[in-house]
This record gives C-alpha cells, structure tokens and sequence, in this order.
C-alpha cells in the first residue's frame, strides 16, 4: 500500500486476391513492397472483409514483412536513412491546416463594426461636401451660412478627413494585434499538438514526436491513449476504443488482431492495452483524409461515378470546405463581448439622437428661411436661393457627423491593446482583444491541475508493508528480507505498462511514460534495487486484466511452474484489501488479514 503525491528496385507485379476484391500493386521501394495507395485501400477494407484480405497478405506478420519491419525490435532508430526514405514514401504525420487570414482579411473583419462603418458613411459625406466650392452669399438678415456653421470653405474637408484617418488607425490596430496574436497562437498550436508517442525502437520503449511517426513503426496503445494513425492491433489485452469521433457510434468496439485488426487515428482508447503496427499517417489517414475534405482540399467521390457493388464503395458528394464552416463561422460571430454589446448600443442610441436632431435643425432652418425670405421679405423665387437650402442640409450632415463619438472605439482599441502588451509581459498570450475586458469580469476560473499547474510527475511519499509505515526506499530496503523485496518489486513492475526512459539531458530526471502513479511505483521499485525491465522478461503475462472503472482494479496472471500460477494485483483500497484474506511481513512469512487489520490499514 503507497501514498503517492503529486508533485527502387523498379521491379513490381501484382497481386490479386479474389475473395477480398482487392488489388494490390506492390512496387519495391527500399525493400518495402506495399505501396501508399495499397495501405489506404487496406484500411478502407470492410468490415466483414478485413480479416480475410489481412490473411491473405499473410496477416499482421507478412504487413510487417512486405514494410520491412521486426514486431519485436521496431524499426531502427540510427538507421536515419530509412526513416527520412519511409517518409518521402508514406508521407509525413502531419495534415496541414488551413493558411492563416491575411491581414487585408483581418482588417475587413474589423471594419465590420456598426460603429466603424457609420462613422466611415459619415466621414465620407462631410469629406465629398468639404469638396464642394460654394459661391459666397450675399448679406442677409442672418447672415451667409457656409459648411459647418460658416467656417472656411478651404478646410472644409479636414473634419471628413480625420474621420476617415481615425477610422483607418482603429482599423489597422485591431487587424495588427489579430494578425500577430494569430501567428502566436499557431506556433503554439503546433507545440501543443506535438505529443510525445510511446513506440517500440531498436528492440527497446521509446518516445518520438507525433509529427516524427512513420509507417512501420511500433507504437504501445494504452488506456486513455488517442490513437495517433492508423494501423494494425497485436499483443492486445482487453482492447476496447470509442471510435465516435470517426463513425458517431458511442459504443466501445472490441479490438483485436483476428476480427476487428484496424486501429483508426484520432480514436480513443477506453480500456485495455496493446500494440499497433502503423500503415497509415497524416493525411493519408482516415482522420487525415476527412480533415483535407472538410478544408476543401481533398478530392471527394462525384456523384455521378458509378457504384461498384463488388468494392462496397458508394459515391457520395461532400460539402467545400467553405460551405461545411458556415455554420461555425456564423456562430463565432454572432459571439459579442459585453463592452462590445454596449458601445453598439451606445452607437445606435446615439446615432438616432443625431439623426433626429439633424434632421430636425434642417426643417427648422429651411422654414425659418424660407417664412423670411418669401414672407416676411417678400422676395421673388430665384435659383441662387438653391444655395441656401444645400448650406442647411450641409450643416445638419455636420451636426450629425459631431454627434458620432469617432474617438471612442480609437480609445477602446488602444486600451485593449495596451492590457494585451501588459498581459504578455507576464506569459499570459491573448488571442483576441475582447477577451481583456470579458476576463475581466470573471470571479471564478477552473483549470486543469494535473501537468498544468503541476509537473506531472508523481512520487512514493508512504509505504505500509508488514504492519509498519515506511516514508523512504532506503529505509524499507534495509528492513525487509530479500524475498519481500522480490515479492513487491515483482508485483510493481510486471503488473504494470509504464516505462521510464532515460533523462534527455545530463543531470535531468528520468523520463515518465504511460500512467504516472505507475511511473511513481516504479521509481520506488528502481530506489529498491529493482530492475523492472528484467523482471518483466523473467516473468512473462500469460494474461492480463486491465484496470477499468467498473472494476477498479488491475490484474496479471505469471505461471510459477507448469500448474501454478501467481496473480499479481493492484487497485483501489477498498476493492484490493476486501480480496485479501493474508498479509506479507517483512521477513517473507505471512499473517491473517481480518477485519481488525483492514480497519488498522
């Protein structure tokens, strides 16, 4: 019991296999006699066919052969030349997404703003009315009136002018910050998709970059493990996975190597263990092939194809890319921060006032005008009072164009940008402006605490062995006998799949892979002297129980001699000490395990 803490050859032919209805074209580059278009098609098999067209090219072990591949050794990780010749062949484990938005795009994204184009339709009307030239008037009662309310007709133009300026700085801003923001998060992205996966090379447990994957590669599957490309199950135990992502079905399919072999990329391993020979990576993958459809590069069956019944393909037509993201898109948009909500209602409520206002200093201005000079004056209509009733309607498009705050989304934009700034300088990247002042009114943010606020890495703190409470390896290696010893290391390192690998650097922990209470226990076994990976050859599984939630706990099975066997067990408390009925001491006898030492314990 542990308490842990966190803390070419150009030769080919070809080969044909009746039953399957499946045509092979076997080239022979680098000794590899399966093509590209040969393993799609193998992947793409069905399901009722699968075990059969596996079997005729001599099941999970003649794959392996015609790659050139050891299901035991993996591929060899010196031999630099056949991995760079498998990936200029198989292609890379990498689907390129889609290219960034331009900043001219990013820029019309911003302009879409209610604010920015009322103040854009007014910058422009006061700029075109700046333009104008009018001839002076002559002297009247109320004088001669001139653009915005009888300023110099020369500078007319500048009030347009420096609407049209600020809006082009919120503009360029927004697009700016977006732009740069986006490149940040994309780096990121690509950093974050960079998993480490556990594969098998030059005969021993490894950690190579998803991108770095290649086809022939071994890879150890695990519980909670997504599948990172396609390939062929072997040495499973218990192997069930939810492929909803990739067919919707919510039930768990069963996997193993004789009816369902296909192991699909992005699929997720709900129990069990195993290993996969890779045949198929990044955008030659199943997942990697609906990705390039949706982004409206792949090409898709066209509708008027034939159907061949004997293929079990049927044509159907998919969505561009452009059409499948409207509805994304769409409800992207319609997302609004609040300080954006309220500056759009602001803008309209203020743009009605200015309407109304204006319009109605221009009825005013007109009537009063018109009451004075035809009847009070008595003057007779002429053409030159045309003028006059333009400088009016001129004034009132200035009233209107004074009432719209164009400073305000400039200083909104600018603030925004200046936290941003800020943010940044304590490791905080924001992607979008918005998110400054939508984070501002948060009380309460979850996070995710195991490898996010913590490193990931766990360690035996306490061990309850014999009756007594251990806080250090050393010290329980010195009290307990040898055969105790063997017993827990052997129990710890069989009944487990994790690994521990070499530190990367000099001076540096070792490095975790696979479930790291495992990983804890096994460093505990390391501190007692043990050798995991010897045991593990020394006592081979001939069956294993994985852990799943149902059962809450985790089994294998290790023959003694040829009619005994040993079951090595580990799980929750309360499930493993309600199966116990002894306890080992530390000299290696036993003791009865009762109620009494299950309340003590």
């Amino acid at each position: 019991m542990h308490s842990i803490e966190q803390s070419p050859q150009d030769t080919s032919h070809l080969t044909s296999m009746d039953q399957g209805k499946a045509f092979f074209n076997f080239k022979r580059p680098l000794n590899m006699t399966l093509t590209l278009n040969d393993l799609v098609r193998l992947v793409e098999t069905q399901k009722e066919r699968a075990a059969d067209t596996l079997a005729q090219l001599g099941g999970i072990e003649g794959v392996a052969q015609a790659l050139n591949v050891s299901l035991e050794h993996g591929l060899d990780n010196n031999n630099a030349a056949d991995l760079a010749s498998r990936e200029l062949h198989y292609g890379k484990n990498y689907v390129e997404p889609e290219k960034p938005k331009t900043i001219f795009e990013l820029m019309w994204h911003a302009f879409q703003d209610l604010t920015i184009i009322i103040l854009t339709v007014a910058g422009f009307i006061s700029l075109v009315l700046g333009f104008i030239p009018f001839a002076e008037d002559e002297p009247t009662k109320e004088g001669g009136r001139r653009l915005a309310g009888g300023g110099d007709p020369s500078v007319a133009w500048i009030e347009g002018a420096s609407i049209i300026v600020a809006v082009l700085i919120v503009v360029f801003v927004t697009a700016i910050n977006d732009y740069q923001k986006e490149k940040q998060f994309r780096a990121l992205n690509a950093i974050k998709e960079d998993e480490k996966i556990k594969v098998i090379r030059n005969g021993v447990p490894a950690e190579v970059s998803k991108f770095n994957l290649v086809v022939g590669d071994i890879v150890r599957v695990d519980l909670g493990d997504i599948i990172p490309a396609d390939g062929l199950v072997f040495d499973e135990s218990d192997l069930s996975l939810d492929e909803s992502a990739m067919t919707g079905e919510s039930d768990l399919l069963k996997k193993n190597r004789r009816l369902a072999p296909f192991l699909l990329s992005g699929t997720k391993v709900m129990e069990g263990v195993g290993k996969m020979l890779v045949i198929c990576v990044g955008e030659n993958s199943q997942a990697g092939i609906i990705s390039k459809l949706i982004m409206g590069k792949g090409k898709a069956p066209k509708a008027s194809q034939p159907v061949v019944e004997d293929d079990g393909y049927a044509a159907v037509e998919t969505p561009k890319g452009s059409d499948a993201k409207k509805d994304g898109d769409s409800e992207d948009d319609d997302v609004v921060s609040p300080l954006q909500g309220k500056l759009d209602r602001l803008t309209l409520l203020i743009g009605k006032l200015g309407l109304f206002t204006s319009i109605f200093v221009v009825v005013a201005l007109i009537v009063r005008f018109s009451i004075v000079t035809f009847a009070i004056d008595e003057k007779e209509w002429s053409n030159k009072y045309f003028k006059n009733y333009l400088n009016h309607f001129i004034l009132g498009v200035t009233v209107l164009v004074v009432a719209i705050p164009e400073g305000l989304p400039l200083a909104v934009t600018i603030a925004l940008a200046y936290s941003v700034k800020k943010m940044l300088k304590d490791n905080n990247l924001v992607r979008h402006l918005d998110a400054c002042e939508t984070m501002g009114s948060a009380t309460t943010i979850c996070s995710d605490k195991t490898g996010t606020l913590t490193t990931n890495r766990m360690t035996v703190m306490e061990c309850y062995l014999g009756k007594a409470e251990f806080s250090s390896a050393p010290s329980l290696r010195l009290q307990a006998s040898a055969a105790t010893k063997d017993i827990l290391c052997s129990s710890i390192s069989i009944n487990s799949t994790a690994e521990i690998l070499p530190p990367k650097q000099v001076g540096a922990q070792p490095e975790h892979t696979g479930n790291k209470t495992e990983c804890a226990l096994l460093q505990f076994a390391a501190d007692l002297g043990a050798e995991y990976a010897a045991l593990r050859k020394a006592s081979p599984i001939c069956h294993m129980l994985t852990f799943s939630s149902a059962k809450k706990r985790m089994s294998v099975v290790v023959p003694l001699t040829a009619s005994k066997c040993r079951i090595f067990t580990k799980g929750a408390s309360e499930i493993v000490l309600e199966l116990c009925t002894s306890q080992l001491n530390l000299d290696g006898t036993t003791s009865a395990f009762g109620a009494t030492e299950r309340n003590a314990v």
